[in-house]
C-alpha cells in the first residue's frame, strides 16, 4: 500500500459545494490537487453522487420542488385571470421525481467533467487520517490508497440527525436524505422538527396536495427573529399543514398493512396521544461527518458537544497545514454559499498571495417555505441583545402583493421589518422579508447591508414599480410609535 502512495499539493477530503469549490481553484492557481468523496447510504439505502448535500439532497432538489408546489397555487388562481383550468388539478409525485433525479444526476456528472476539466484527480473512497499528512481510503469494494498532500481540507459536511431512542424510528423514519429520491408520493406524512428544513419539506408536501402534519417539541426556526418564525408557520397552517405544537414522539411501529403508528406525548397536557401515517420524516437537526475520519491520527482538535472541527478565521484546525470549511466546521453557517466562498478564498490564501479571508457577518439567507421568508444581518432579538433595545429602532410593514389581489388570495402574513440603530444615520442591522420570491428581495439588499446602508439611505431608494421589493424602501413605521403597520400596496 505504501508503494502506491500518491502525492498532492492539496488534498480535498469531501466533493460538496465547499470542498469541490477549493479543490477547483487550487487547480486553477497550478496545483496538484486530489478530491475524495464517498456517501455512505442513508439507513435507508439512499445513495447518490458527487455534490454534496446541496446537490442531491438539499437546495437543489428542494427548490425545484418547491417550485412545483408553488405552480399548483398559480394553477388554481389561473380562473380567477381567465385561464379555463379544470379543477381539481392533480399532482404526479413519481413524474416530478424522475425529472428533479435526472436533473440531480446531470449535476452530478457536470462536477465529474469539471473535475476531469481541470486535471483535478477524483477518487470515490471513504477517508481516514494516517497521520497529518496521509489518509488511507477504502473502495466499496475493500480495496485500500495512501494518499498523502502538502495541506488538507477537510469539507465532508454533515448528515440528518435520527433520533435513535425512540423505538421505531431508525427501522420505519426517513430523512432529507431520502425525500428527494422518493419514486412514489410519501402520502399522508408526519414531518418531525422544527427546523428551516422541516418547515420547508412540510411546506412543499402540503401543497402537492398531501396530508401534512408538523411535530414540534419547542419553538420554530430557531435562531430565525421569532416574530418572523410565527409569521412563517400561521401562513403554513392557513394553507392546511397541521401543527402539533409541544409534543415529543416515543415510539413508531408499523401496522400489517404498511402504516405507521406514531406514539407521542403532548407535553403541555401530559397526555399520551396517537396517529396513523404512511410517512415519518425526521428533520431534527444534523449531525457532522467527522466520526470515521480518524481525526486524533493528525491531531485535530473538535468540539466535544457537536463533534465539529475547531477552525481559526483562517479556517485553520489544530493542525496548522490542515483546514476545515463549510458544514463540518464550527461555527460556520450551514449554507452552500458561504462554504463555497470560504473554499474559493482558502485555496487563494495558499496559492495565490491572497490574504481575504471569509467574512461571515450579514450572510443572507431564505428559508423556503410556502411564504418564502429571507433575512440578512441580526434578528430583533439579537440586535436588542448586542446594543440594547434603547438603542435600536425597528421598522415594520404589512404589504399586499399584487399577484395576490385579482386571485384574492389571504395576505395576512405578508410582512417586513428592518432591524436598525437608532442613532442617525440609523445603520441597518438586519432585514426580514416575508413573502413571495423572498430570496430574490434579500439578495439585493444584502449588497446594501454589507456596504454599510442606512435606514436613511434605503429611505432614499427609489423602488421598482409594482414590485413586492419596493415595499422595503417604502418603510416609515416605527415599533416603538404604537402605530399599527397598515396593509400597502397597488
Amino acid at each position: 500500500m505504501e508503494a502506491g502512495r500518491q502525492d498532492y499539493n492539496l488534498l480535498v477530503i469531501g466533493g460538496g459545494s465547499g470542498g469541490l469549490a477549493c479543490a477547483k481553484e487550487a487547480a486553477q492557481l497550478g496545483k496538484k490537487v486530489a478530491v475524495v468523496d464517498y456517501v455512505e447510504p442513508s439507513p435507508r439505502g439512499t445513495r447518490w453522487g458527487l455534490g454534496g448535500t446541496c446537490v442531491n439532497v438539499g437546495c437543489i432538489p428542494k427548490k425545484l420542488i418547491h417550485q412545483a408546489a408553488l405552480l399548483g397555487g398559480m394553477i388554481r388562481d389561473a380562473p380567477h385571470y381567465g385561464w379555463d383550468v379544470a379543477q381539481p388539478v392533480l399532482h404526479d409525485w413519481r413524474k416530478m421525481a424522475e425529472a428533479v433525479q435526472n436533473y440531480v444526476k446531470s449535476l452530478n456528472w457536470g462536477h465529474r467533467v469539471q473535475l476531469q476539466d481541470r486535471k483535478v484527480k477524483y477518487f470515490n473512497i471513504k477517508a481516514s487520517f494516517v497521520n497529518e499528512h496521509t489518509i488511507c481510503g477504502v473502495t466499496k469494494g475493500g480495496k485500500e490508497t495512501l494518499l498523502s498532500a502538502e495541506h488538507i481540507v477537510i469539507a465532508t459536511g454533515g448528515r440528518p440527525r435520527y433520533p435513535t431512542h425512540i423505538e421505531g424510528a431508525l427501522e420505519y423514519g426517513i430523512t432529507s436524505d431520502d425525500i428527494f429520491w422518493l419514486k412514489e408520493s410519501p402520502g399522508k406524512t408526519l414531518v418531525v422538527g422544527a427546523s428551516y428544513v422541516a418547515l420547508e419539506c412540510a411546506g412543499f408536501l402540503t401543497g402537492l396536495g398531501l396530508d401534512t402534519t408538523v411535530m414540534m417539541r419547542s419553538i420554530p426556526l430557531r435562531g430565525f427573529d421569532q416574530q418572523m418564525s410565527s409569521l412563517v408557520t400561521a401562513y403554513m397552517a392557513s394553507q392546511g399543514t397541521r401543527f402539533l405544537k409541544h409534543c415529543t414522539p416515543s415510539r413508531v411501529q408499523k401496522l400489517p398493512d404498511g402504516q405507521l403508528q406514531v406514539t407521542w406525548e403532548d407535553l403541555t397536557s401530559g397526555k399520551e396521544n396517537m396517529g396513523t401515517f404512511s410517512t415519518v420524516l425526521w428533520a431534527i437537526g444534523r449531525i457532522p461527518e467527522t466520526r470515521s475520519l480518524n481525526l486524533e491520527n493528525a491531531g485535530i482538535n473538535t468540539n466535544p458537544n457537536s463533534q465539529k472541527i475547531l477552525v481559526d478565521a483562517q479556517e485553520a484546525t489544530s493542525v496548522p497545514h490542515i483546514y476545515a470549511i463549510g458544514d463540518v466546521a464550527e461555527g460556520r453557517p450551514e449554507l452552500t454559499p458561504t462554504a463555497i466562498m470560504a473554499g474559493k478564498l482558502l485555496a487563494r490564501r495558499l496559492y495565490g498571495q491572497s490574504l481575504d479571508v471569509m467574512d461571515y457577518s450579514n450572510v443572507p439567507t431564505t428559508v423556503f417555505t410556502p411564504l418564502e421568508y429571507g433575512c440578512v444581518g441580526l434578528s430583533e432579538e439579537e440586535a436588542m441583545a448586542r446594543h440594547g433595545e434603547e438603542h435600536v429602532e425597528v421598522y415594520h410593514a404589512y404589504y399586499k402583493p399584487l399577484e395576490f389581489t385579482v386571485a384574492e388570495r389571504d395576505a395576512s402574513q405578508c410582512y417586513i421589518k428592518m432591524v436598525c440603530l437608532r442613532k442617525p444615520p440609523q445603520l441597518v442591522l438586519g432585514l426580514h422579508f416575508l413573502g413571495p420570491n423572498a430570496g430574490e428581495v434579500t439578495q439585493g439588499f444584502a449588497l446594501g447591508i454589507k456596504c454599510g446602508a442606512s435606514y436613511e439611505q434605503v429611505m432614499r431608494t427609489v423602488g421598482i414599480h409594482p414590485t413586492c421589493a419596493e415595499e422595503v424602501a417604502k418603510l416609515r413605521i416605527s415599533k416603538r410609535s404604537g402605530l399599527d403597520p397598515t396593509v400597502t400596496g397597488c
